[in-house]
């Protein structure tokens, strides 16, 4: 067995033992209740006992114990007669004094336990209505808590499984993202190689010029996975001139088919980004939109600027995407296609709120219409 099945194990074993231990505290909590309880009927009987034994008047028996009994019982009492009340013990003067207030008093009595019955003489019968002291009440509420402490005792340890389970699924991809890169770096040196000894011999420019483009490419791609797992360094950049990049270069590699639309300002709109994962977010949203059309229909790109914010919207004409999934489509795994890890959109997501802290959202979309995706961004100060 490996280390991390036996830890995980170990782990659930910990979880389960604690959530029992609680389980048993509760169970406890309700006997010593129940025992509570009986007790506490126990005392209003032998009230009731030391009552009757005063009022039977006999001067040869000793009142000391049934008075000492009737002097603290410390439970509230209300004895009544043909529904009339008589007698009441422990309760405060205020409630005394107010008829409205001892008729709620006694319903509560009433609601809480099963009255006793004084067999005074022939006909004559009195009730004891009695309530819960307060320690029962206290203790009464006591489950509620233990199980309040239980819902936050599972929230915390989920909460941890899942905080642990993500960190270590994110150093996985860190991992096999830096490693993507060195293993990329290796023939793209070679790459580079070949591509001067090209321009020496005096190719075609065009032909050296465009695998040029390509080779800038690849070494822009080995930049952003090894920059995955540790903080990008952000600083002003013309957020039209690098979405344009990003723009011109997939447009040159896609079929005629899909029209291709870019419109911004004229003057340059500096953000406080990182150029290789900016790229990385276009290219993604892009790509994206293209698969939603199947490679023929209409993208457009366009930025705007509203006082201190700027929006980058990019729309489609594919095949939309139901009201439902627009949160969803950012998840992790989440995918419509047939073929895909459904990564690409979850990555876009991280890398505007995360790293270049804005925002990113499905603005609009119709089945059958297209999408428009939107991000949002601070001009930089």
């Amino acid at each position: 067995m490996q280390f991390s099945e036996r830890r995980n194990i170990t782990r659930w074993i910990i979880i389960a033992t604690s959530f029992v231990i609680v389980l048993l505290i509760l169970w406890n909590t309700y006997s010593f209740f129940q025992i509570f309880k009986k007790e506490e009927r126990i005392k209003v009987k032998n009230w009731a006992i030391a009552q009757k034994k005063i009022n039977s008047v006999d001067l040869n028996v000793d009142l000391e114990l049934p008075l000492e009994i009737i002097k603290n019982p410390g439970i509230p009492i209300i004895k009544t007669e043909n529904d009339s009340i008589i007698d009441m013990v422990n309760v405060d003067e205020q409630t005394k004094k107010d008829k409205i207030k001892l008729s709620v008093l006694l319903k509560q009595l009433k609601s809480q336990n099963e009255p006793i019955i004084m067999l005074i003489s022939k006909g004559k019968i009195h009730y004891l209505y009695y309530g819960d002291s307060t320690l029962l009440n206290k203790l009464k509420y006591y489950p509620l808590a233990l199980l309040l402490i239980i819902f936050l005792f599972g929230a915390l340890v989920y909460n941890f499984y899942k905080s642990t389970k993500m960190s270590t699924q994110n150093k996985l991809w860190a991992g096999m993202a830096k490693e993507t890169a060195h293993q990329i770096g290796t023939p793209l040196s070679s790459l580079i190689g070949w591509l001067e000894i090209m321009k020496a011999d005096n190719f075609d420019e065009s032909i050296v010029s465009e695998i040029e483009k390509d080779i800038n490419r690849l070494q822009t791609i080995t930049d952003r996975f090894s920059k995955i797992g540790s903080e990008p360094i952000s600083e002003p950049k013309d957020i039209i001139e690098e979405t344009q990049n990003s723009f011109d270069y997939l447009k040159s590699r896609f079929s005629n088919q899909v029209e291709f639309s870019f419109s911004a300002p004229n003057k340059p709109i500096m953000v406080s980004l990182n150029p290789a994962l900016h790229s990385w977010t276009i290219e993604n949203l892009m790509k994206n939109a293209i698969d939603a059309m199947k490679g023929r229909g209409s993208l457009k790109i366009s930025i705007e600027k509203e006082g201190e914010q700027i929006k980058i919207n990019v729309s489609d004409s594919g095949k939309g995407i139901p009201k439902n999934q627009f949160k969803r489509i950012f998840e992790p795994g989440f995918t419509s296609k047939k073929r895909g890890w459904g990564l690409g959109l979850s990555l876009t997501k991280r890398i505007v709120e995360e790293y270049h802290r804005g925002k990113i959202k499905v603005l609009q979309s119709e089945i059958g219409k297209g999408t428009t995706m939107q991000i949002l961004y601070k001009k930089a100060k």
